[in-house]
């Protein structure tokens, strides 16, 4: 049955996603970005929706009070595909950091050029790194969004050791904004690199932000801690939700979970 309902969640999911670009984010593409935001917004919802019948996999989002207003970095911890649009529904005006391959994609890439999200060339380093907080600049401080970064760069499964890049705490340092860090326990129930969806509650933490000013490596220390412990809780809860399920805990964490401190 797990099989099952993961395979129709996945069709059902890549197939809802063509039809929301066809027919609402084509013609939002001629309209005013605001609205294209709100199809991926609505999009957004409607996946979760689907995650929730289909799989039966929930998701709760707390610490919206946490939230300051203006602009912002958001940090995220990354274990699945499902936060990149689950905190599109949280955030007013977002604004991704991606590999700039995705804006050649045909029509999706083209939203994520009208949405105004900041491709990165991944192979620049130094030079991508700024012209990244260049164009972060203007879209936090002149525009009052939100940045959401993901500051390993990539999914990690739960329980690996923590690879935060010290990219973030650049852009932290140049922009002069909060910073608001967000664990979370996804990797659990949507495993990367897998089809399989599992049931249960994915949770969501948005905790206290970090004001600016602080050292770049005293940033960056905090902001590992403060993610890094919260999403040790929420890993906790999660694997015990599976196991009450009868489903296994560990299935999806990685092959060396970390020693707990």
């Amino acid at each position: 049955m797990l099989v099952l309902r993961s395979l129709l969640f996945n069709v059902l999911f890549y197939l809802n996603l063509v039809v929301w670009l066809i027919v609402a984010a084509m013609p939002a593409l001629l309209l005013p970005k605001r609205m294209l935001l709100a199809v991926a917004v609505a999009w957004a919802h409607s996946s979760l929706w689907l995650m929730k019948v289909v799989a039966g996999t929930e998701y709760e989002i707390v610490g919206r009070e946490n939230i300051p207003s203006g602009g912002m970095i958001v940090a995220s911890k990354h274990q699945s595909f499902l936060e990149t649009f689950a905190l599109v529904t949280v955030f007013h005006d977002p604004v991704f950091i991606l590999k700039r391959e995705l804006t050649w994609i045909p029509l999706f890439g083209w939203c994520l050029i009208k949405m105004r999200m900041i491709p990165v060339d991944r192979g620049g380093k130094a030079r991508a790194l700024a012209q990244v907080t260049k164009r972060a600049k203007t879209e936090l401080r002149e525009n009052g969004r939100q940045l959401l970064i993901f500051p390993e760069g990539t999914r990690r499964a739960p329980g690996a050791p923590p690879a935060y890049k010290f990219g973030v705490a650049h852009i932290y340092g140049e922009l002069g904004l909060p910073c608001v860090p967000v664990a979370l326990n996804s990797g659990l129930y949507w495993p990367r690199r897998k089809f399989l969806r599992r049931p249960g509650t994915i949770r969501i933490e948005i905790l206290p932000p970090i004001a600016p000013g602080l050292d770049k490596a005293v940033f960056h220390a905090l902001l590992q801690e403060r993610i890094e412990t919260t999403s040790d809780r929420l890993l906790a809860l999660g694997r015990a939700e599976l196991a009450a399920l009868g489903l296994d805990p560990l299935a999806t964490t990685a092959d060396t979970p970390r020693q707990q401190s």
